[in-house]
């Protein structure tokens, strides 16, 4: 006899389930729930986890996801789309998210339900990358717009919160530049070829025509004349084998023991037919193999097999190089004045952390040395007895003055807004507290350069689209303040993170090896490391060309390798997201105004830690 679960949320996520294989007409399809990010293949689909508590954002959020995955698995087909698919990033994404749009447009024409749930499931969506705060067009998503007034214009539906912001902010734009191609939206809605092609013109009219590609509907006559001529070109310099040969070599540097051996008995053939008509020249040393090029370092320490398709548009830059001092003292007065009626409370907290810090430093001695300060305590025992020897005492050295702590913060668009203020002002506030105390601080940040993949996706649509590329987009890594810098001088630039236009996705991973190495360099005995994030990591270039917890993985595998070592004491902070399943030491707060209080507690509980017992316990842990 089977027991029945004791999950309140299991009988919801069985008839999601179940609903969704039937809106996708599919009775084989594998659905699960999952922690990691949302996806789908052509056989599954993985829905966001629903808790116990079933609260409304996760219920809906569930649904909309399910209903957006069965849609597309129902009115999408894979082959007609990967036809008619532009080259370019830039017009790949507007294609994607218009199609998207389509498919769920359809859906709600068919099934009217639907749409109410895909609202929730855009909702967070663009509550996540705080769509609502972005004030410039040039802030906004041009392809997400795009996809955005694509299912205003099919469903005559007002689009939820933030959503709405980002269409208002291109639909100008959007339609004088392709009004009239919008116009026959709803001939084409139905029929997946015409709206493909019916896409691929608004494309041209956006003025991305350059990104399209080839016509796939153009005659085929001239392309078989083109390859008929490619084979003849192919053919001529096999006549001469010295061209072909080097072309081979570079392509397949790894071959098979057959093809070297091959290679080297033709290699003789020409050095001798060489010796006969220029004479004596010194001789290739016989048996001796090619150098083979020696193996690039790989991309991250904690997983070997991490992959990264290119660091060359990477950044690693001063907060001070990425505004002007004026505009950084703008920015800084701008979060001041958001934060001043939480200045009070986060202060207190500040003072509150320092008292039971400076508690610690209070003195301590060690007794009956043979040298160091007299010992004034003990001298009658000298006067009642002469003999006895002078005693000293020496200062021991308080346990956390030779320490370092960094603060790693989250600078993804889901931060817009009051949680990415409270963070910098609380980073400000803990900055200058520990500074009182002799305790270095850095502060860093993470995000990356663009949205959408920027300069590494469009080399790798240049480069072939290679399968499985790794990590692509280009990373940006901020410091807002060196461990050696004073506090008072790097003081604006926190203003920073006010900064239109700087938040945008999150590869945690890469950005806490990152730190980890910054602080492992350090000569301090102590080094702590603090992260405080809202969220997984997420990029969407790269995940939908890797599987879908690609990220997620390795940022565990980074937390591991960092724990195993013990070099650095590792504390996390979650904003509204659990990342105790992240972090063994974390604690996740569901008010960014608690942010300052729970900062100070971690502080606070790890200065008051042993160092050497916690990393037994670590180890012990580990070991398990």
């Amino acid at each position: 006899m089977n027991k029945p679960s004791d999950n309140p949320a299991d009988p919801f996520k069985k008839a999601l389930a179940e609903a969704t294989k039937v809106m996708a007409n599919d009775p084989d399809l594998t659905v699960s729930y999952s922690v990691d990010p949302a996806g789908q293949t052509a056989d599954t689909i993985r829905l966001p986890q629903v808790s116990r508590r079933m609260t409304r954002s996760e219920v809906l959020l569930a649904r909309g996801t399910a209903d957006a995955f069965a849609l597309r698995h129902k009115f999408h087909d894979a082959a007609t789309s990967a036809r008619y698919a532009p080259q370019g990033a830039m017009a790949r994404d507007i294609y994607d998210a218009m199609e998207t749009a389509r498919i769920e447009a359809v859906g709600a024409q068919y099934m009217p339900g639907t749409a109410g749930n895909i609202d929730a499931k855009i909702g967070n969506e663009a509550m996540r990358k705080g769509y609502a705060q972005i004030t410039a067009s040039s802030d906004a998503p041009l392809a997400v717009a795009a996809g955005y007034l694509i299912r205003n214009l099919a469903t005559g539906r007002d689009l939820p919160d933030g959503a709405d912001n980002v269409m208002n902010l291109w639909r100008g734009f959007i339609e004088n530049q392709a009004g009239g191609t919008l116009d026959g939206l709803a001939d084409t809605l139905s029929d997946q070829r015409s709206f493909a092609r019916f896409t691929r013109q608004i494309i041209k009219d956006l003025g991305y025509g350059d990104q399209l590609g080839d016509d796939p509907d153009a005659p085929d006559d001239d392309l078989d004349d083109d390859a008929e001529t490619g084979d003849a070109n192919e053919e001529q310099p096999d006549s001469t084998g010295d061209d072909s040969e080097g072309e081979e070599a570079e392509a397949s540097p790894e071959q098979t023991q057959e093809d070297t051996q091959d290679q080297s008995q033709a290699q003789v053939s020409m050095d001798d037919s060489a010796d006969a008509e220029i004479g004596d020249e010194a001789e290739m040393p016989e048996g001796e193999a090619p150098m083979e090029p020696p193996v690039p370092a790989p991309a991250s320490d904690a997983d070997p097999d991490y992959r990264v398709f290119s660091t060359a548009f990477d950044e690693e830059i001063s907060a001070a190089d990425l505004a002007d001092p004026a505009e950084l003292e703008r920015l800084r007065a701008y979060l001041d004045q958001q934060l001043e009626p939480l200045k009070g409370a986060v202060s207190r907290l500040a003072n509150k952390l320092q008292r039971r810090l400076q508690a610690k430093q209070s003195r301590s001695w060690e007794f009956d040395r043979e040298e160091g300060i007299l010992d004034a305590g003990r001298l009658a025992r000298v006067v009642a007895s002469p003999t006895t020897p002078l005693s000293f005492k020496v200062e021991k050295d308080t346990e956390f003055r030779d320490t370092v702590v960094t603060l790693l913060l989250d600078n993804s668009g889901s931060m817009r807004g009051r949680p990415i203020s409270i963070a910098a002002i609380c980073a400000d506030v803990m900055a200058r507290t520990l500074e009182r105390c002799d305790v270095k601080v850095e502060i860093l940040g993470f995000t990356t350069r663009a949205w959408k993949g920027g300069q590494s996706r469009e080399a790798w649509l240049k480069d072939g689209r290679s399968a499985n590329p790794g990590r692509l987009n280009d990373l940006r890594h901020i410091v807002y303040k060196a461990a050696d810098a004073p506090w008072r001088r790097t003081r604006p630039n926190l203003g920073l993170m006010m900064k239109e236009g700087l938040l945008k996705e999150n590869i945690d991973g890469e950005a806490l090896e990152w730190a980890y190495r910054r602080l492992a360099v350090r000569q301090e005995q102590r080094k702590v490391l603090m992260v405080i994030s809202d969220g997984a990591p997420v990029d969407d270039s790269t995940l939908s060309v890797n599987p879908a917890n690609y990220l997620e993985k390795h940022l565990r595998d980074v937390i591991a390798m960092i724990e195993k070592r013990r070099g650095v004491e590792l504390a996390a902070i979650g904003i509204g997201h659990d990342v105790t399943r992240y972090y063994a030491r974390a604690v996740t707060i569901t008010d960014v105004e608690q942010l300052a209080g729970a900062m100070t507690e971690q502080l606070a509980r790890l200065f008051d830690a042993d160092p050497r017992k916690r990393a037994r316990v670590v180890g012990m842990r580990n070991a398990r």
